[in-house]
């Protein structure tokens, strides 16, 4: 049973689904305040959506500040693996924990309906059981998902294999290659802009994002073979 620790800031409002869903299963999962300076031995940190901070500034921007996330860093830092869902994604950009920027969707208008993503990455400690090229739809809400990188940053993203999902069938709020999820070089670090807490189960309307919190608590194979090649590429960085 891995513990997971989901990190509640002001303003966050997804933290009891995705606590639910990571029990559901099978983790040990628990809130952590962000005022916190310890994780309390998580194997997972999980970022949640909603507006931090009131999303004043900018998405994110205030909540990289918080204290908890001095330990967040460092357990990426380690190797640890970390989900930043939405606004949670928001602030693993805004923290350096990811590359790229979160900016107002292209019609400026906020998103809230089903979206297709394409699984484009399966070594990360959060899609090893899903297939790669398999579709999922996965709710989004959001005023502020569309992922922007500088032309460089794109391309290394691509060359890396580091876009874990990818919006198909529309691209909802012009992201970048309709990039929908993205990872760091080190693979332990996760960022996607749709919910998969918010479709686990048939009386959501679909399971396709279960395999998210599945996979991580029967990540430790899964895992172990990510830490090896990235040890291997020397890419344990952040």
């Amino acid at each position: 049973m891995r513990r997971v620790a989901v990190v509640v800031f002001p303003g966050s409002n997804c933290d009891a689904d995705t606590v639910a869903a990571a029990r559901a299963a099978g983790s040990d999962a628990y809130r952590v305040w962000h005022r916190a300076t310890d994780l309390q031995q998580a194997d997972v940190v999980i970022l949640p959506g909603g507006f931090s901070y009131g999303d004043y500034l900018r998405s994110g921007a205030i909540a990289r500040f918080s204290p908890v996330m001095a330990a967040v860093s460092a357990h990426a830092r380690a190797g640890g693996a970390v989900l930043g869902i939405c606004n949670g994604f928001q602030t693993l950009c805004e923290a350096g924990l990811l590359p790229g920027a979160l900016m107002r969707n292209a019609r400026l208008r906020f998103l809230s309906r089903p979206a297709w993503v394409r699984v484009e990455a399966v070594e990360t400690p959060f899609t090893g059981l899903y297939e790669q090229g398999e579709v999922l739809e996965i709710p989004i809400a959001h005023g502020d998902g569309r992922f922007v990188a500088d032309p460089r940053t794109a391309a290394e993203l691509e060359a890396q294999g580091q876009v874990v999902w990818r919006y198909v069938r529309d691209n909802p709020n012009g992201s970048t290659d309709a990039i929908a999820g993205i990872c760091n070089a080190g693979r332990n670090v996760v960022g996607i802009m749709p919910h998969p807490e918010r479709r686990t189960a048939p009386v959501l309307g679909g399971d396709d994002g279960a395999r998210v919190f599945q996979s991580m608590e029967a990540g430790n194979a899964t895992q172990h073979a990510v830490d090896v090649r990235a040890v291997g590429d020397h890419h344990l960085r952040v």
